[in-house]
């Protein structure tokens, strides 16, 4: 008999903030949308003197070499920080398939740095279906060899780096930390995912429960996992490195803050990713923000659920760094 879940309702104020803006988001029902997600994401771009302009923060624009060509970075840190502090090596998300280091994340990364006197470098990466795994997540990992290789260039600790991302940057992150785990590569301080996108199977109960959302649901799921895996996608062969999700060993990962909304797609995956990182000796704090859907403290981050989200972050972070 096949179980039904009854969707679970938004949190009020972030309800009428989705309300809000819903002229201006365009739902993922089919790959023929991404054309025009993409071009929605462009518009949105930051320039570098939106974070720079208060002379609180310098930053600079550094094209690494990657895999198949140069990986765009966005270096940050506070304008009066001493040499050798901590960076977090930071991945946008996108649902893998689109680009986006000079968006938001930059308002919300010069906050962390300037909160804690710390460094950041935003990475892009190649996005399918034009470049489909492992292309992202070889570029980050790319990225975050240069990051630590050129850290002291920047004052940056290169013992102190903590990877992090959002969504699909959130689950390449996961992705990055156990190829350098693997590889015998940087070695990590902590990870930050933040409500990640881990599992191509698409398939658990908060998936189900909350399809047809038009939050990154589980039709837009399918569609990102898919353009990253083609056929593959949900089959036995998918490697823990395209999802992780997909690992059997989990030890040996660094700290890691893992969070989700309860009402967002992504929350079981997430529920589970944690549990197996206690149970694999791996130190993690998770939460679940009730009504919370996905990317809720980017669509409303003004709202108490977004604040509080933002500022539990913090505490973790100051941890991790001692």
């Amino acid at each position: 008999m096949t179980v039904r879940y009854p969707p679970l309702p938004f949190d009020p104020e972030l309800a009428a903030a989705l309300e809000l803006n819903k002229n201006e988001r365009t739902v993922l029902d089919s790959p023929a949308a991404i054309p025009q997600m993409r071009a929605n994401m462009a518009a949105r771009q930051i320039p570098l003197s939106d974070i720079t302009g208060d002379g609180t923060i310098t930053a600079s624009e550094v094209d690494a070499p990657g895999p198949r060509g140069p990986i765009p970075l966005v270096i940050g840190r506070p304008a009066d920080a001493p040499a050798d502090i901590p960076v977090l090596y930071w991945l946008h998300g996108g649902g893998m398939i689109l680009h986006g280091h000079k968006g938001r994340d930059l308002l919300v990364l010069k906050e962390i740095a300037l909160a804690l006197g710390i460094g950041f470098v935003a990475a892009d990466y190649r996005v399918a279906p034009e470049n489909p795994h492992p292309a992202p997540v070889e570029d980050c990992y790319a990225g975050l060899e240069w990051t630590v290789k050129h850290a002291a260039e920047h004052g940056f600790d290169p013992a102190r780096v903590v990877i992090g991302g959002a969504s699909a940057g959130g689950g390449l992150a996961a992705a990055t930390a156990l190829l350098a785990r693997d590889r015998g590569g940087p070695a990590l301080l902590a990870q930050l995912l933040m409500y990640p996108m881990l599992d191509d199977r698409n398939d658990t109960p908060s998936a189900h429960q909350m399809a047809g959302t038009g939050v990154w649901d589980r039709t837009a799921n399918e569609i990102g996992w898919t353009a990253l895996l083609g056929e593959a996608r949900g089959g036995p062969d998918v490697s823990p490195y395209a999802a992780p999700a997909r690992a059997t060993d989990l030890a040996g990962l660094p700290p890691t803050f893992i969070d989700a909304g309860s009402s967002e797609t992504f929350r079981d995956e997430v529920v589970d990713y944690a549990t197996r990182l206690w149970r694999s000796g791996v130190q993690a704090e998770l939460h679940v923000w009730p009504g919370a859907y996905h990317g809720f403290d980017t669509t409303a981050p003004q709202a108490e659920l977004s604040r509080l989200a933002s500022e539990a972050r913090l505490p973790w972070l100051r941890r991790v760094l001692g």
